[in-house]
This record gives C-alpha cells, structure tokens and sequence, in this order.
C-alpha cells in the first residue's frame, strides 16, 4: 500500500467511522481535520472526509480544501440523505471546486449517517412545507439512524482498495505513455 493519510471532520461520528475503517485498511496516519498537517507531501495519497451542512462540506473541511494542492485526493462523506441522491452527489464537486491547485480526485466515497438528534427536533419544529421537514425526510431520517453500519464500513474499506487498484492502472497508463513518447 501506498503512504495514505486520512483527514476527517465529524461531529455526531459518523465520518470519523468511516475514516477509521479506511485509515485502517490503508494502514494510514488519522488526523482530525483540526489536527491535519499543512504539508502533505508526504503522502502518496490523502482522504478527505467531511459531513454535509447546507449542500457542501462542513466549515471546518471547507477552511482546509484550498489549502491543499498538488496532491492525489479521495473525497468521502456522510450525510443523511439517501446515497447517490442528487444532493449527496452535488456535494462532491462543491468540495472538489475548494481544493487547491495541483490536486486530482481519484474518486468519491459516500455513506448515509445518522442525523444529530438535536437537528431532527429543530427540523420537526419548522414549517411543515420545508423540505428538510416533509415526510420523505423524515423517512430519510429514520433510514439514516442506523448508519453507518457494517455493511457502510466495509464499502469503506473496498473503496481503498479500489483507489490503490486505480493508481496502479493510472501509474502503469502513464509509463506506457512515457514509453511511446521515448520511441518516437
């Protein structure tokens, strides 16, 4: 495996499991967020994981993407929306817009998480024409509360040795590339 580190936000522990089990497949260094090194280049690969707060990454990774550069990224949240929804999806490329200059995505990560208890009694309070309060959210809410579970952190860990697959194929491409370029 390569040096990977992995660099999480989290408030309720959802991303900070899921952090946890990718760090733990890729035999990482674990930073929260507020803790992560400036200098990253020693790293051959970085995760970046964050919760989602109005559609993006949560202040604190939002503060720390554009910092970032020239480095080989894998982005994961947690979230209480539905995985693959257009929400979740959005979400990525609003953190992929704040990374610094130099950076390349290998991929993306996402699983649901439950929501903090305190949110859900604040959304059953607002209007009930509020999306984050229709029914559909609060059935989202009660698919969300047993996550992650096994299952989340053990796509985690696939997910790292599928960004390990893929920067072999991506390393093997280019010295094909290097090779082709040196004959002719």
């Amino acid at each position: 495996m390569r040096k990977w580190a992995v660099i999480y936000s989290s408030v309720t522990g959802n991303t900070k499991a899921v952090a946890a089990a990718m760090a733990e497949e890729a035999g990482a260094d674990l930073f929260r967020v507020q803790d992560a090194p400036a200098d990253l280049s020693a790293y051959e690969a970085v995760a970046l994981g964050y919760w989602l707060r109005r559609g993006g990454p949560d202040d604190l990774m939002k503060a720390y993407l554009p910092r970032i550069q020239n480095a080989r990224i894998a982005l994961f949240q947690t979230h209480g929306a539905d995985v693959g929804s257009e929400h979740a999806v959005t979400s990525f490329a609003r953190a992929g817009y704040l990374l610094g200059a130099g950076c390349e995505i290998l991929g993306t990560f996402s699983a649901q998480g439950k929501l903090a208890p305190a949110l859900i009694e604040k959304r059953k309070r607002g209007a009930k024409d509020d999306s984050h309060n229709s029914p559909e959210a609060q059935e989202r809410w009660v698919r969300a509360a047993n996550h992650p579970d096994a299952d989340d952190l053990a796509a985690a860990r696939t997910f790292v040795q599928k960004m390990e697959h893929k920067m072999d194929l991506l390393e093997k491409f280019r010295r094909a590339q290097e090779a082709r370029k040196a004959k002719s």
